[in-house]
């Protein structure tokens, strides 16, 4: 079971059509299913009416997803149990520490690495504001069906990292591998800037007794500044009157060598033909693919 899984800060472009078509069609091409779930727990990140104009551009692009879409923000009780969980058996703590008290440090995947300073208490006097994983010293291999073996020391390389701010939502990783048990995914299919986060959520998923999926990790469209395309970066939003050619573009950047013609046939009917012809071997083994803009 496979699923798409957008933050609705705005409209789809070439780069969420990429990860949405390769992502749909190794599910159908598996037999699988495949799950629409809108990542909408950043509330700073939402724009009004992004969720909805994310589902009908899909819909306009032949997607079709298996049972009812799942908003994210109707899971909080279930990532606030997760935590609970882990707090209670010593496997996560609470940290008082500001961003600005953890800079100046190694860096990490996305950021500071963090020095531990709350693991056995915080300090006297402050208040919790996150939770964060205790991360044992070891190291976490994912092996990813696109671009291979990926391992990360975890204490290393990120280090005790949050789960949740205490007066807030979960955070991504937490959120994400609870939610993927939930929904009985067993794939999940996105772009390669998120291979870094793979054995932290496979590790945590251990740490909640709950199965972790198979991931496959395709390239990332950058300009060529280099940038990921973005709505930040300015990145062109989809063509209505250009459905058939998007998504061929698409398949020929996963590797996929569409036939031209298919450019002139219905969205429906060019995810059928990516569907009996998919390869996952096909698919570039890089982090990023330069598309430039304009």
């Amino acid at each position: 079971m496979g699923r798409y899984a957008p933050t609705p800060s705005g409209p789809l472009h070439l780069g969420s059509l990429l990860a949405a078509t390769a992502s749909y069609v190794d599910a159908r091409a598996h037999g699988g299913a495949w799950l629409l779930r809108i990542d909408d727990l950043d509330a700073a990140r939402t724009v009004a009416g992004a969720s909805e104009d994310i589902i009908a551009t899909l819909r306009r692009f032949g997607f079709e997803w298996d049972g009812d879409i799942l908003y994210q923000s109707q899971r909080h009780g279930a990532h606030a149990k997760a935590i609970a969980s882990l707090l209670a058996t010593g496997r996560a703590f609470r940290c008082a520490c500001t961003r600005r008290e953890q800079s100046g440090g190694p860096e990490g995947h996305e950021g500071p690495i963090y020095p531990g300073t709350c693991r056995r208490g915080m300090p006297a006097g402050r208040r919790a504001r996150s939770t964060r994983l205790c991360v044992a010293d070891v190291s976490v291999a994912c092996p990813d069906a696109i671009q291979g073996r990926y391992t990360q020391r975890l204490a290393r390389d990120v280090g005790d990292f949050v789960l949740g701010r205490v007066e807030g939502h979960a955070a991504y990783q937490l959120a994400t591998v609870v939610d993927d048990a939930w929904q009985g995914v067993t794939h999940v299919v996105r772009g390669a800037d998120l291979l870094s986060s793979a054995p932290r959520q496979m590790y945590l998923a251990e740490m909640l007794d709950l199965a972790a999926p198979v991931y496959a990790h395709i390239p990332v469209l950058v300009d060529d500044q280099g940038r990921k395309l973005s709505k930040s970066t300015g990145a062109l939003g989809l063509a209505d009157d250009a459905l058939g050619p998007q998504l061929v573009r698409c398949l020929s950047l996963l590797g996929q060598r569409p036939l031209a013609t298919l450019a002139c046939r219905t969205p429906a009917a060019i995810l059928r033909w990516a569907i009996d012809h998919w390869s996952r071997e096909a698919v570039p083994r890089l982090d990023a693919l330069i598309v430039p803009q304009g």
